[in-house]
């Protein structure tokens, strides 16, 4: 069994792979194994990953026959994965080279289920440190203590898959896959459901993963329709945080961070084609609709004025919503 597995998704990002694919040989070591998934690219990308299959130790070239998107590509990755500990890495960022020995040593140290790191965001020619929003490093606590208060950013906010590094029992136990066909926000029911089912985790700082923001072919972006599905991922938090054993303490951060996002994409609709935009319009109001009434009504009352008097107009546009 290797000790670490990665999982590596591409998709047309030829420009990019190569500095993923340097630091993953920077990275390197005899029993670590690099799980390359080719989202069935149509530019340069299969061609790297087939140098990169015969050159980089530990490397497995995994293939799709049909685009099927980042969740989808992770999940594929997973099911191959042989490792005690599971990473992830994204196609068009790149590792500091040492990073995940340091992180394997770290997690091993604390004996958790899982632990998350700081990174270094890159735009442009720009580097900004991200912390973890949560407590003391190198502490182990409850996951669910990475979840409240409502009020302001946890650890639920920083969703990024890439973070951290798992260890294999939460795979053994479903809680690392990513729900299949997700386009955008594939992150949000795994980074929650993570921290309401693992047992433990701790955050150790450690920004050793440079995450490219503005890249031209990210779904972050793209203003068409493969945005929206943030609305069945969030809804997807919301169905199964309510049927959570302490869903009356986590629903209202779960409803207030759902309403937050819709708010965030209605205030930047521009960017989106007027299709999509009128899409937008239509099934955020039905997902204001849908939420807990009562828990709905908290939250907008917590938020500030601007925000909360957009999602009110928004809401008045159902039936639902109207008679809340």
């Amino acid at each position: 069994m290797p000790k670490l597995s990665i999982v590596v998704p591409f998709y047309n990002v030829q420009t990019y792979a190569p500095d993923a694919l340097k630091s993953l040989e920077l990275n390197a070591r005899d029993d670590f194994e690099f799980l390359l998934v080719d989202d069935c690219s149509t530019d340069g990308t299969p061609a790297l990953l087939e140098r990169a299959a015969r050159e980089l130790p530990g490397a497995v070239l995994l293939r799709h026959e049909r685009n099927g998107g980042l969740a989808t590509a992770r999940n594929t990755g997973l099911d191959a994965a042989r490792g005690e500990y599971i990473a992830f890495l994204d196609g068009d960022d790149w590792l500091a080279p040492g990073h995940l020995a340091r992180t394997l040593a770290a997690i091993e140290a604390l004996s958790c289920d899982f632990v998350r790191n700081d990174h270094v965001r890159c735009t442009g020619r720009e580097r900004s440190v991200q912390r973890v929003p949560y407590g003391p490093e190198s502490f182990v606590a409850d996951p669910r203590t990475g979840i409240l208060p409502a009020s302001r950013a946890t650890s639920v906010d920083y969703p990024f898959a890439w973070a951290g590094m798992y260890h294999r029992r939460l795979l053994d136990r479903g809680l690392l896959h990513f729900t299949d066909g997700l386009r955008t926000a594939e992150d949000r029911p795994w980074i929650w459901r993570l921290h309401r089912e693992a047992r433990s985790f701790a955050a150790v700082g450690l920004p050793g993963i440079f995450y490219r923001r503005g890249v031209s072919t990210s779904l972050t972006q793209i203003g068409d329709e493969r945005q929206l599905d943030f609305i069945r991922a969030f809804d997807q938090v919301v169905e199964e945080t309510a049927a959570d054993r302490e869903s009356d303490l986590l629903l209202p951060k779960a409803v207030r961070t759902y309403c937050a996002i819709i708010a965030h994409h209605i205030g930047s609709i521009e960017r989106f084609e007027p299709a999509v935009a009128r899409k937008l319009r239509s099934m955020s109001a039905a997902a204001l609709g849908r939420m807990p009434q009562d828990v709905l009504d908290q939250a907008l009352s917590s938020m500030d004025a601007e925000r909360s008097a957009l999602l009110r107009r928004l809401r008045r546009r159902t039936p639902s919503g109207a008679a809340a």
